[in-house]
């Protein structure tokens, strides 16, 4: 439909000038269409202009305000528009795309009931700042409402976002449960196998936690730490992670605990889940004959690494056995064993790194002629002399292994000791009860708990988990959980597009949204989409976001 004119020449040579309303019809049997008049306003010198452009507002209002200011600006009733801010949108946005991909929003909103729908929307902005742009809960109100646009929250304050964390901790088991599940029914996750470590993370303060009602050490208390900071207190933190990297759930405990007795509760916690048939990847310091077994109820098994020089009969031996080693790949060899004493059936995996083999082999020379360096001239001391100088490096643990002293007291090298380390050069030793995986995947499942140092190097890199600027047990667990969903994003995201969250971040943050305002109303319009940025939210599976996010002009603007 259009507005045309058509004139009409007169006897006495004047033109007639007429304005229509028209649409173009084709009639029954003709391939060209003819215009049909549908209203006549008459003549032109005639025409009432402004009836005219009151009808064309009032369509425009139908239409949507876009089409308003649009007429407004083109009718000269609009102000010049003054550009007031700008704020990255890309990052936000399709961080908020896979957020209700997953079905995030959605078991929230579930399991908040009747409370305000709104608190999901601070919780997603809490994990959106913590992967875009890590900060205190205080500076994240500010982050949401200056430097980023977060979707369906234009503002935060501080007292909503401690609530909102207060209230993630309380729903926690129920939301890493429905979490999963909507992850895997989604991603179709494999979960044959489950990596599972812990970490710490201290807190720098005077002294640990008083012990609370029934406890004997309070949450923040001194540990074995993992940082190599055991004069602070600090938490312990685990998480679970499948074979894709995908974190699927995260624990948090008192400072003090010791990592032999978590994985039972681990998996304790996970029963409810009623997974299938798992297989659990855990480190040597979870290699117990009690936590092996536990791992084995109901139907599950396990791969755990062995301490090489430990005092297991067992590994020692797995290693005392002859036999080939067989290659499964460029840097990999593997020797299996089976250890069956009449109580126990266990099958060993012997790993060798001829690359590795060389690294500790030139590392260990380097010890060496550095602790002969430092005996040499020894036997001139006296007595008391080379005992002080005996201890001092026998402190040091490099040394403490290749160094023996004579029934005389003199400091020599320890050649049996050197020959016994070369026998190890590259090798690590594996554990499993599974009777059907081979060798090969044994060993490549082991190496894949590097994801899990993955992520606990994301965690405490990207997503800034320390420092935590939180006293009260609740708000650190409920710290913790934000650093979960951020990590369980960002890798989805990864994974996705097969790139970093480094680069992902650093393309998508180049996405603003502009925020324009003048006497005819207020614009939120963005920036043009890169290639580089539909590629990404393409991967994700993610909408771009609409050119103008929000358009309020003034009359709506006044009346609201």
């Amino acid at each position: 439909m259009y507005l045309r004119t058509i004139q009409r020449r007169n006897k006495d040579g004047s033109v007639v000038r007429y304005v229509q309303l028209a649409h173009n019809v084709r009639p029954t049997g003709s391939k060209n269409p003819v215009a049909e008049v549908v209203h006549s306003f008459g003549r032109e010198d005639a025409l009432d202009r402004d009836a005219l452009a009151r009808l064309v507002r009032s369509i425009n209002r139908y239409l949507g305000p876009e089409q308003e200011l649009a007429s407004k600006a083109a009718a000269g009733e609009a102000a010049p528009l003054a550009f007031v801010s700008s704020r990255r949108l890309g990052g936000a946005w399709a961080l908020d795309g896979l957020w209700r991909r997953l079905g995030i929003d959605a078991v929230l909103l579930g399991l908040l009931g009747k409370r305000d729908p709104l608190v999901e929307r601070v919780v997603f902005a809490l994990v959106a700042n913590r992967a875009l742009e890590p900060s205190s809960k205080l500076a994240a109100t500010r982050w949401v409402g200056e430097r980023a646009w977060a979707p369906g929250l234009p503002e935060v304050s501080d007292d909503a976002c401690y609530r909102a964390m207060d209230w993630l901790v309380g729903v926690s088991d129920e939301l890493a449960q429905a979490v999963y599940w909507a992850t895997a029914d989604l991603l179709n996750l494999e979960v044959d196998l489950l990596f599972f470590d812990t970490t710490s993370t201290y807190f720098e303060i005077e002294g640990p936690d008083a012990p609370g009602e029934g406890e004997t050490v309070g949450f923040r208390s001194f540990g074995h730490s993992k940082d190599h900071r055991p004069d602070l207190p600090q938490v312990v933190v685990g998480m679970a992670v499948t074979r894709e990297g995908i974190p699927i759930r995260v624990w948090c405990w008192a400072g003090n605990t010791s990592d032999q007795a978590l994985i039972r509760q681990v998996k304790d916690d996970l029963r409810a889940w009623r997974l299938a048939r798992v297989v659990w990847v855990a480190d040597r310091g979870f290699s117990s004959a009690e936590n092996r077994r536990y791992l084995q109820r109901a139907g599950g098994h396990y791969i755990v690494g062995e301490k090489l020089r430990g005092e297991s009969k067992e590994a020692a031996a797995a290693l005392g056995r002859a036999g080939r080693y067989r290659t499964v790949a460029a840097n990999l060899r593997v020797k299996e064993v089976v250890i069956d004493d009449a109580t126990m059936r266990d099958r060993f995996v012997i790993c060798h790194n001829p690359d590795q083999a060389a690294r500790d082999k030139a590392v260990r020379d380097q010890l060496v002629a550095q602790l002969r360096s430092a005996i040499e001239g020894s036997d001139r001391l006296g007595a008391d002399e080379r005992a002080a100088l005996g201890g001092r490096l026998r402190s040091q643990r490099g040394y403490a292994r290749f160094l023996r002293s004579t029934p005389a007291g003199r400091l020599r090298i320890d050649l049996a000791a050197v020959r016994a380390e070369e026998r190890l050069d590259g090798k690590f030793l594996l554990r499993t009860s599974d009777p059907t995986l081979s060798a090969e995947d044994v060993a490549l499942g082991y190496k894949q708990l590097l994801e899990v140092e993955r992520g606990w190097r994301d965690m405490k890199s990207t997503l800034e988990l320390r420092p935590v600027y939180h006293r009260l047990e609740d708000r650190i667990r409920a710290h913790v959980l934000l650093c979960w969903l951020a990590l369980l994003l960002i890798r989805l995201a990864e994974n996705a597009t097969k790139d970093t969250w480094r680069n992902l971040r650093h393309e998508l943050d180049r996405m603003h949204v502009g925020e324009f305002a003048g006497p005819t109303g207020r614009v939120l319009q963005r920036t043009e989409t890169t290639p580089r940025q539909a590629q990404i939210l393409k991967a994700l599976g993610v909408a771009e976001p609409k050119r103008f996010l929000e358009i309020a002009p003034a009359r709506a603007a006044a009346s609201a």
